[in-house]
């Protein structure tokens, strides 16, 4: 799925930021029960914004973003170094956020296979205490 979601960037997170500047496309990469018994969602950021040649990323087709309700006449990109993980029943930034539409699963698969070798170093934003 492609939501709406007011995604808190890593770089923000370290200044003390607590809230996400706007709300953005953003990619729901899992959802799953931690040891907590918790309903969780990882969440990937969309940019239209080049990513620096240190991050890694992953252009989306145009294909991809006609499925994913996203601007077709922008290049965009989703960031797989870095997350947000959200509670799904105590999140404040969940309830109500537009699905936008969502990726094949061939393209998810992809995806999440190189996120998967990336998740032992990715950081991780959590959007609760």
């Amino acid at each position: 799925m492609v939501l709406r979601y007011p995604y808190l960037w890593h770089w923000q997170d370290a200044r003390g930021e607590s809230e996400g500047r706007k709300d953005r496309p953003t990619t729901v990469a899992a959802a799953f029960v931690a040891r907590d018994n918790r309903h969780y969602l990882l969440l990937l950021p969309v940019t239209t914004r080049l990513p620096d040649p240190s991050r890694t990323a992953v252009e989306v087709p145009a294909t991809e973003k006609r499925r994913a309700g996203l601007d077709q006449n922008r290049q965009q990109w989703i960031i797989l170094d870095e997350y947000n993980l959200d509670p799904i029943a105590t999140s404040y930034y969940l309830h109500g956020s537009p699905l936008l539409g969502q990726f094949s699963d061939a393209f998810m698969r992809l995806l999440l296979t190189r996120f998967k070798g990336l998740l032992p170093q990715a950081k991780r934003i959590s959007r609760f205490p």
